[in-house]
C-alpha cells in the first residue's frame, strides 16, 4: 500500500456514517483493487458475511502495510472504537483475556475494512455465550504435492460421515488451497467436547480414506495427503470466515459453495470482482446453514468407540518434548515468509545432491504464531534420502527469535 493523500470519505451505511481513510490506497496491485473497492465488495456480499461473521468475537488480522508484508493479530479492540462496534471478552487457555470486537451490521465491515483487515477471523462462538461453540470447523489442508481432486475425495467422505451421525456440512472454499466444512451445532456443548468430536471425525475419515486423508498431528508424518485439521476447534483458533478476501495477488476469496460445485470448480476461480457477479447473481449458497443445527451425540459416541488417540513419544532428556518418528533436521527461524524461503534455497543450494531425493511433503514451511505476528520455521524430513547420506542438524541458517523483549511471569531473564 502506498501512502495516498486522498482526502478520506464518510460513507452513510444504513444511517450509520463510517470514515474510510485513505480510500484510493492500493491495496491489491494485480486487479487494481483499492480500500474503498474492498469496503464497497464487503457492502454488497454483507447478508452472506455477517452470516459467517456477525455476533461473533473477531480477530483483527490487520494489513497495514499491504499484502506483501506480514500482518499483525490485534486481539482487543481499539479504544477509540465506535458505538456501534460491540465488544466482549474472551478468557484464553492460557490465562489472558481480551475485549474482542463483535460486529453485526454491514458498518461494521466497513471498519474493520478500515482498520486494514482483508480477511474476517471470528471465534466459533456467539458473544451472548463464549464458552459453547455453535459451529465445528472441519478444515481439509493439503500437504505439498496434493491436488485439488484429492482435496474433493476428501469433502466426499466428510459429507458421508457427517450424514451418517445426522449433521449437515457447508461448504467453502478457504481462499488458499484448502477447503472448510461448516457444521452448525447447538450450543450446548463445551471446547474440549467440539474439539474431542472434530478429531473424532478426522480419525475416522482417515480409516475410510486410508492414503488420501489423515489425522496426523505432526506434519512431517502426513505424507501427501489431506490433513484434516481437528484442532481448528480449540479454544484460541480462528478461521477465515465466508467472503473473506485472502491475502494472495489475484484477491482470492473464502467462497461458499454447494456440494454440486465442489467438484466442478476450483478455488482460483472466486475473486472479489468474480464472486461479486456470482453473489448478485445467485445470493449465498449457504443461506440455510443457521436451520440445520445439530447434535454432536453421533460423534462423541464415535469418539468412546475409538478410544483415546495415540500419542507420540517422548524424548529421554527429561524436558518431556515429543520425540518425532521421522529424521527431521532444522534449517531456519524467520520472521518473514520470504525469508523462510531464502534459507530454503540457501540450503539446497549446500546439500544440492540431497534434493532430487525429496518429496514435496518433505519440505516443511511452516506459519508460527507468535505473540501478534507469524513467524516461520524452515524443516526438511530426511525420511526419502538414505540413511548413510543424511546430513546432521547444522547450526541455523537463521535463527530468529519471535519472544525477543517479550517479557512474562517464568520467561528466564524477565
Amino acid at each position: 500500500m502506498n501512502p495516498s493523500k486522498t482526502p478520506a470519505e464518510i460513507l452513510n451505511i444504513a444511517g450509520t456514517e463510517v470514515r474510510i481513510s485513505s480510500p484510493d490506497k492500493v491495496v491489491f496491485p494485480e486487479p487494481g483493487l483499492t480500500k474503498l473497492d474492498l469496503v464497497r465488495y464487503y457492502l454488497a456480499v454483507a447478508d452472506g458475511a455477517l452470516r459467517g461473521a456477525g455476533g461473533r468475537p473477531m480477530v483483527l488480522k490487520r494489513f497495514p502495510k499491504g499484502i506483501g508484508a506480514e500482518p499483525f493479530f490485534q486481539k482487543r479492540v481499539p479504544e477509540n472504537h465506535p458505538d456501534f462496534i460491540d465488544t466482549t471478552t474472551l478468557h484464553y487457555a492460557s490465562g489472558t483475556s481480551a475485549e474482542e470486537a463483535v460486529i453485526r451490521d454491514a458498518a461494521g465491515l466497513a471498519w474493520v475494512v478500515n482498520l486494514g483487515c482483508l480477511d474476517l477471523n471470528p471465534h466459533p462462538v456467539r458473544a451472548e455465550d463464549l464458552e459453547h461453540p455453535d459451529e465445528l470447523r472441519v478444515d481439509l489442508d493439503p500437504m505439498p504435492g496434493v491436488d485439488w481432486s484429492q482435496i474433493v475425495d476428501v469433502a466426499y467422505v466428510v459429507r458421508e460421515m457427517l450424514d451418517d451421525v445426522g449433521l449437515v456440512g457447508w461448504p467453502k472454499t478457504s481462499g488458499s488451497r484448502g477447503l472448510h466444512i461448516l457444521v452448525r451445532i447447538a450450543p450446548h456443548w463445551s471446547y474440549r467436547d467440539v474439539r474431542l468430536a472434530a478429531e473424532s471425525l478426522a480419525r475416522e475419515v482417515e480409516n475410510r480414506a486410508p492414503g488420501l486423508a489423515t489425522a496426523r498431528w505432526w506434519k512431517e508424518e502426513r505424507g501427501e495427503s489431506v490433513f484434516v485439521d481437528f484442532n481448528q476447534n480449540a479454544k484460541d483458533r480462528t478461521v477465515a470466515s465466508a467472503y473473506s478476501i485472502r491475502p494472495l495477488p489475484d484477491a482470492r476469496v473464502s467462497t461458499p459453495l454447494t456440494w454440486d460445485e465442489v467438484a466442478s470448480t476450483r478455488p482460483e476461480q472466486f475473486t472479489v470482482p468474480t464472486v461479486l457477479e456470482r453473489f448478485a447473481a445467485v445470493g449465498d449458497p449457504h443461506a440455510g446453514i443457521d436451520d440445520a443445527v445439530g447434535s454432536l451425540d453421533g460423534l462423541l459416541a464415535l469418539a468412546a468407540e475409538l478410544g483415546p488417540a495415540e500419542k507420540p513419544p517422548r524424548g529421554g532428556d527429561g524436558s518431556g518434548r515429543r520425540q518425532s518418528v521421522m529424521p527431521l533436521i532444522e534449517v531456519a527461524r524467520t520472521k518473514t515468509k520470504h525469508e523462510a524461503l531464502a534459507a530454503l534455497d540457501e540450503w539446497k543450494g549446500r546439500h544440492a545432491d540431497l534434493v532430487p531425493a525429496l518429496h514435496p511433503a518433505d519440505i516443511l514451511v511452516d506459519g508460527m504464531r507468535g505473540s501478534s505476528s507469524l513467524w516461520y520455521r524452515v524443516r526438511v524430513n530426511l525420511q526419502h534420502v538414505p540413511e548413510n547420506a543424511r546430513p546432521p542438524q547444522e547450526e541455523l541458517i537463521a535463527d530468529y527469535d519471535p519472544w525477543a523483549g517479550k517479557e512474562w511471569p517464568g520467561r528466564p531473564g524477565s
